[in-house]
């Protein structure tokens, strides 16, 4: 497709720089190439230039990871200078340099951003996540894994100005207490995905309240919540009949007793039963997993 497009700047012909650029190019040809194929573009011609900067202007998804595995400071910036449609975000290939003061005029001049991936930006700060709280009232989806500099001041200003969020990443926010993920829950009641997995610091009141105020919660992760028990899954079970999945792992106060409930009803979980761990190990052991008669 790349060569194509290059063949048709040839003067002997009518080239694909003739077609209207705003209503036929930008929006139907150049958004099915590669964002690194596009940039390489640029190099062609002055008006493969301008061209590929009008796309830039208009583009409404901004994936770092389609440059490459790593997008160098610069190049960021002037890629997204004259954006101010942008929809989706995602930027987990730039933790080595992003931070406060390359993301929030991004944010600033984008006002319809309603998924934005921050997964291991470790050099921002929480003023990056007020800065979206203000500027983004559509969010939908937010990833802040492994982000340890959001606090519980910062989440309350998304939790007061997001409230359409419907999918949060909170994984290795370490800073994050029962307090802080209750006040989420309680402002955002459509959140149907939530990952609190990696934080020592969550427990039942926080599953308690988050499974009370969130009736469309489908999916939870709570691998490695070691404060998390039998209690608050039995209110999970009770108060979120639409659950599809629950992740445990490693959370070793939780047992079969209160899981049953929801294997019952066919949410996938990700610890086994316990006869079926037996039989792995013992397979384990003796090469074969013999047919075994118990009663559970």
């Amino acid at each position: 497709a790349l060569w194509c497009l290059m063949m048709s700047v040839t003067p002997t012909r009518g080239g694909l720089l003739d077609l209207p650029w705003e209503d036929i190019l930008v929006p139907h040809i150049l958004c099915h190439l590669p964002l690194q194929q596009l940039l390489s573009l640029q190099r062609v011609s002055k008006s493969f230039q301008s061209l590929i900067q009008l796309y830039l202007a208009n583009m409404r998804c901004f994936d770092s990871s389609q440059i490459g595995p790593a997008i160098p400071r610069a190049a960021f910036v002037n890629l997204l200078k004259d954006n101010e449609v942008l929809q989706q975000l995602a930027l987990q290939n730039c933790s080595d340099w992003l931070t406060d003061r390359e993301l929030l005029p991004v944010i600033g001049q984008n006002h319809h951003l309603h998924q934005i991936q921050l997964k291991g930006c470790a050099q921002l700060s929480r003023h990056a996540l007020v800065a979206i709280s203000l500027s983004c009232p559509n969010l939908r989806q937010l990833s802040l894994a492994h982000c340890e500099w959001v606090d519980s001041l910062s989440l309350r200003s998304l939790a007061d100005h997001c409230k359409a969020l419907e999918a949060v990443d909170l994984t290795a926010c370490r800073q994050l207490k029962d307090e802080a993920i209750c006040y989420l829950v309680q402002k955002c009641g459509r959140l149907k995905s939530l990952s609190l997995a990696v934080n020592a610091n969550v427990g039942d009141v926080a599953v308690e309240e988050t499974a009370k105020c969130c009736p469309e919660l489908e999916h939870l992760d709570l691998t490695g919540c070691l404060r998390v028990k039998n209690d608050s899954i039995r209110v999970l079970a009770e108060y979120c009949p639409k659950l599809r999945s629950l992740k445990v792992k490693h959370c070793h106060n939780v047992a079969e007793s209160s899981l049953s409930i929801l294997r019952s009803r066919g949410v996938e979980l990700d610890v086994e039963p316990p006869l079926q761990r037996a039989l792995v190990l013992l397979q384990d052991v003796v090469g074969f997993a013999p047919f075994i008669n118990l009663q559970i």
